[in-house]
């Protein structure tokens, strides 16, 4: 029976790729070794935690704006109004507009988002167990892929089986039953990956999403910019009430 064939290969397909999947969930979740303690997150650390070397620079540009050392026009453009960064990151910032004290956001934000202090940000994130290596980020996201094709060759399997000639007409109910079997396996594992790995904390581990937690629960105690700042940190641009501000991160220039 050719169906029996096609069965035993979509059961490989499944069980291999969820297989990956729980063995990456599981390392990664073995790397939450870090006890929290009383120590907080800076703006800039939970900015990478919660998206990343982007959110980073953006928080940076936008610190920057509040404390009117940086225009950041609604046509895109970001022009420097004091030219000394405080720290390495605006330093980077400062660096990416480059000498003439005025460039498109979109490059700076990529710019700054690659440099040397954010990615030292995250190693130091990294050894303290606050947000996932690079590596194991990788791993999981690669599994998580194998599973969605793993759940699309199931019923594509499951269909070449049942246009084969069967002896019995009535076997094609038993041939659809147990096809569903690998593909119920692929779409839980998928629910669960879902449920787990939050897209908004993929860069923290778990010990890190727990100072998140406690970051956003503090900031209705903090001054009015603080929490501003935080916001943007933690929720990004699009979080912030400012049409102005959204505006300047995500013009486009128009197609000529």
């Amino acid at each position: 029976m050719f169906w029996v064939l096609l069965l035993l290969l979509a059961w490989a397909v499944a069980g291999t790729a969820c297989t990956r999947l729980c063995l990456a969930s599981v390392r990664a979740a073995a790397d939450d070794t870090y006890a929290p303690g009383d120590r907080g997150l800076t703006l800039y650390e939970a900015a990478f935690l919660s998206g990343g070397p982007a959110r980073v620079a953006e928080l940076t540009l936008v610190s920057m704006a509040r404390q009117r050392r940086l225009l950041l026009a609604h046509t895109g453009w970001a022009t420097v109004v004091d030219p000394c960064g405080r720290d390495e990151m605006e330093r980077s910032v400062l660096g990416a507009i480059g000498p003439d004290g005025q460039s498109r956001i979109a490059p700076v934000r990529t710019s700054a988002a690659a440099a040397e202090s954010v990615r030292a940000l995250a190693d130091r994130l990294v050894a303290a167990g606050l947000a996932v290596p690079d590596g194991a980020r990788t791993t999981v996201a690669g599994a998580v892929r194998q599973v969605r094709s793993a759940a699309v060759a199931v019923p594509v399997l499951a269909a070449v089986a049942l246009l084969t000639p069967l002896q019995d007409p009535r076997e094609r109910a038993l041939v659809a039953i147990w096809f569903a079997l690998p593909l119920v396996l692929t779409l839980s594992c998928l629910v669960i990956a879902r449920i787990e790995a939050d897209p908004c904390t993929r860069w923290a581990s778990p010990a890190g999403q727990r100072l998140l937690g406690a970051l956003a629960r503090r900031a209705d105690t903090d001054s009015d910019d603080r929490t501003y700042l935080t916001t943007v940190a933690v929720r990004g641009v699009r979080a912030v009430g400012e049409p102005d501000l959204r505006a300047a991160f995500g013009h486009r220039e128009p197609y000529l």
